[in-house]
């Protein structure tokens, strides 16, 4: 072998060199190309995983406060339900008082002021919600 061919052997080998390299480089870079945009769609998939977890949260968020809406308006209306309850109540007692007196006026054995005495007036009879019994005995 002569020294241009021995020169044109060296030459060919690296130039082979040159682009097995470059080859090596550019299938680097796609292949690097490739993983970051198997990478960003695998980023953009859990965002988009994470989104629709936060609208499930906002859409629990949403629920429960129209529960308490619903608690709060349940509540009134149960306010209201035991007002209505507690007059009816009043009433049913002011009619059991009132009863209680009218038997009080007619029983010959109980003795009332106006039995006792004719010219004092007819006293309403005490009842438990209004406090103790009053005995009013024997006028003198």
């Amino acid at each position: 072998m002569t020294s241009q061919a021995t020169i044109a052997l060296i030459v060919i080998i690296v130039v082979v060199v040159v682009v097995l390299i470059v080859l090596g480089v550019i299938l680097g870079r796609r292949r690097s190309r490739t993983a970051n945009r198997q990478k960003a769609a695998e980023i953009r998939q859990s965002a988009a995983d994470t989104n629709l977890t936060a609208k499930e949260h906002e859409a629990a968020a949403l629920r429960a406060q129209a529960d308490a809406k619903q608690a709060e308006v349940n509540a009134e209306n149960l306010r209201r339900e035991a007002a209505a309850r507690q007059d009816e109540a009043v009433a049913h007692r002011a009619d059991a008082d009132e009863q209680l007196r009218k038997a009080d006026r007619v029983d010959p054995d109980v003795a009332t002021p106006r039995k006792a005495d004719a010219t004092v007036a007819d006293a309403p009879r005490s009842t438990v919600a209004d406090g103790p019994a009053v005995d009013f005995g024997p006028t003198e």
